[in-house]
């Protein structure tokens, strides 16, 4: 039987922790959620690699060192209303809701968003509110929000998702320039995002987050 616990104390030791991310409560909640549950069973001997894992065309699970530098970089804590565009299976929301006082997750591929719903409450992560829906819409019905996560690579941001962020909010996405990927905060001030770059790596494009192509007649 694999050890998975063993695989996940590796996974921290290894990639996480390397990469400067030392808060305390991220390197306790990436190391409390069992990873290999929120993916597809064929997937789970792989939950632990340091890349990102494919659940379904063009989704993934973020590599750990990833999705570590960016809940670092978003210097959550246990006050904040965070949502989680993109959750897939639920593992990045159900980490988040061992971080911040609540999460909302957005999922709209109908086959992920009812498994994260049972594996979610599987893993009593209560304090996630699982929305099935499109991920470009996010989900104002609950915002504003103290931060916001990004579980995939956009091109661009659209417009309704910055109006969910509180002012003094921040957003860590990846952008993404053809192979060239590099994450970004997003800090709102006055009402307008201000970004700084964090550091780089890549994830495709989530549908509803691309460049609009423009045609010339």
């Amino acid at each position: 039987m694999t050890d998975f616990a063993s695989r996940r104390r590796m996974m921290v030791d290894t990639q996480v922790r390397p990469s400067d991310v030392t808060k305390f409560p991220i390197i306790a909640a990436m190391l409390d959620v069992p990873r290999e549950a929120f993916l597809p069973s064929e997937k789970a001997e792989v939950a632990y690699a340091s890349e990102n894992v494919t659940l379904s065309k063009g989704r993934v699970v973020l590599e750990p060192r990833t999705f570590g530098k960016m809940l670092d970089a978003l210097a959550l804590d246990d006050s904040m209303l965070v949502l989680d565009i993109g959750s897939g299976y639920g593992y990045s929301a159900a980490v988040i809701a061992q971080i911040a006082e609540a999460v909302v997750a957005v999922e709209e591929e109908e086959d992920l968003a009812r498994e994260a719903q049972d594996l979610l409450a599987e893993h009593h992560a209560d304090a996630v509110i699982l929305k099935e829906g499109p991920m470009a819409e996010g989900a104002p019905e609950h915002g504003p929000y103290d931060a916001i996560i990004i579980e995939g690579g956009i091109e661009v941001l659209p417009e309704g998702i910055a109006d969910q962020l509180k002012e003094g909010g921040r957003i860590a996405c990846i952008f993404m320039d053809k192979a060239l990927g590099t994450v970004r905060i997003g800090h709102k001030l006055d009402g307008h995002l201000t970004w700084r770059f964090a550091f780089n790596a890549g994830a495709p494009i989530l549908k509803g987050f691309e460049r609009k192509t423009e045609f010339a007649l």
